[in-house]
């Protein structure tokens, strides 16, 4: 049977939009990439003669760990700069794990950049109930992370929009030249002399008819949830795993997982739950609407089960256990990575291969959603061949969808890692913007000079 692959220029004809182009007078052209999407599809770049909503230097799509490191690194340097993002608040993954600590923000104790200094500043200052910080980890409390991020951007002149969501790439010849948005006042075209996809899933770089990887053994998302009303005294991590394991055998909770793990909340009695989520339903591909939807909706019927669970097989400790939150979305671990002029891979990190032209680095533990791998990682080095698309002009992505393997990848997706990469994007991309260059013929000594300016370590072999 022939496949069916749905262009997205069917998807706008079917939910409507394909008329809204229309009636904005946007007349739109059909090209085909380089190569395929990772779904295979064609992918079709938008010709826009439409009402302009912003013009920016540079222009970051996403507003997650990635994002605010590239509009914290571009604003500083003197860029005009626009962050854009499709929910109510910034923060990414750092706000839908509701508590999870933010990880690699320092080097042990001590700075890492001047622009996750900033973001820890702006936290610390509203008190020991809004964030704490120990070794390389920043735990907070993600409503007061939300404001904080808005301080960091204001001190730098940052200009920002929320419920904004980039559908499309606007493109002459094969270069970038901006973004259309999906907004309350309908489509609209944002211009910009550089672009950075902080999307996480590669959206923009996906729209420009960049080539992308996928790995069809991607780590589980995982809902995270917070608990409240158990005795902090008598209870251990081991009660809420052992009483999942109970959950499991009884079979009258069929979508608990295997094991969690256990973070403290800066609220009283309460603790945010991470756990490896969809692993038991199998990889789902986050890119797709129909599977995506499976990860929500599983997720949010495996929250209730496993607070279920705890209150019946917990014992004492957790008998009165009551769930108080989870994230606003399922997060996701792992979907679709540019194919960079540099593809970084496992062996790079096992080996700690440095590059000539290295502008971040990345730390931490492999994780593949609770699977195991032998080969212990050093600190993997980021070139800025990575972050840099192989084909198309004027994008640069950072975050979780650069340029990488599967494991490798694992390594490094850690909240201030993607912060790392964000800041050398940023960076990058207002040098780019305000020289009138390409981001790939962009000097890389100037880079890296503009990265130690700002206190990044490039010689970094240990990690945090």
């Amino acid at each position: 049977m022939k496949k069916f692959v749905e262009t997205r220029r069917d998807f706008l004809r079917h939910i409507g939009v394909a008329a809204a182009l229309a009636g904005a007078g946007l007349a739109s052209t059909e090209k085909a990439s380089a190569g395929e999407t990772s779904q295979g599809g064609p992918v079709l770049t938008a010709r826009a003669k439409m009402k302009q909503l912003r013009e920016a230097e540079v222009l970051i799509v996403g507003g997650g760990p990635a994002g605010i490191g590239a509009a914290l690194g571009a604003a500083r340097k003197g860029a005009r700069t626009l962050l854009i993002e499709n929910h109510g608040f910034f923060g990414g993954i750092a706000s839908f794990c509701i508590g999870m600590n933010i990880n690699h923000m320092r080097r042990g104790d001590r700075p890492r950049s001047d622009i996750h200094e900033l973001l820890i500043s702006k936290l610390l200052a509203y008190g020991d109930r809004a964030a704490a910080i120990s070794g390389h980890s920043l735990r907070c409390n993600v409503e007061y992370l939300k404001v904080a991020i808005l301080d960091a951007l204001d001190e730098v002149g940052c200009k920002y929009l929320v419920h904004t969501r980039a559908v499309d790439a606007i493109m002459e010849d094969n270069r970038i030249v901006g973004v259309v948005a999906a907004t309350k006042k309908g489509l609209v075209a944002i211009d910009a002399r550089v672009v950075v996809d902080c999307s996480g899933d590669a959206d923009v770089a996906v729209f420009a008819g960049a080539e992308t990887l996928f790995d069809k053994k991607n780590s589980p998302m995982t809902l995270a949830l917070n608990v409240t009303n158990f005795d902090m005294n008598k209870a251990q991590e081991s009660d809420f795993r052992a009483a999942l394991k109970k959950a499991r055998s009884s079979k009258t909770y069929p979508q608990a997982p295997r094991s969690c793990l256990l973070q403290h909340f800066p609220l009283s009695n309460t603790v945010m739950i991470n756990h490896t989520g969809t692993r038991e339903y199998g990889p789902i591909d986050a890119t797709d609407p129909e599977q995506l939807t499976v990860a929500e909706c599983f997720s949010r019927r495996q929250a209730l089960q496993m607070v279920d669970a705890f209150r019946r097989f917990g014992g004492e400790a957790l008998r009165d256990v009551e769930l108080t939150a989870t994230g606003p979305q399922v997060g996701v671990r792992e979907s679709r990575r540019i194919k960079g002029v540099c593809i970084l891979t496992e062996q790079d990190g096992v080996t700690g291969r440095r590059f000539d032209d290295v502008i971040a680095w990345r730390s931490g533990k492999i994780d593949v959603g609770g699977g195991v791998y032998d080969a212990k990682m050093k600190v993997l080095n980021v070139p800025y061949r990575a972050i840099l698309p192989e084909k198309v002009d004027g994008l640069l992505a950072a975050g979780r969808c650069i340029s990488t393997t599967h494991i490798a990848h694992s390594a490094g997706k850690s909240m201030g890692n993607c912060m790392a990469t964000g800041h050398a994007a940023g960076l990058a991309a207002a040098m780019s913007a305000q020289k009138g260059w390409l981001p790939r013929e962009l000097n890389i000594d100037e880079l890296q000079r503009a990265l130690r300016a700002d206190g990044v370590d490039l010689n970094q072999s240990e990690g945090a």
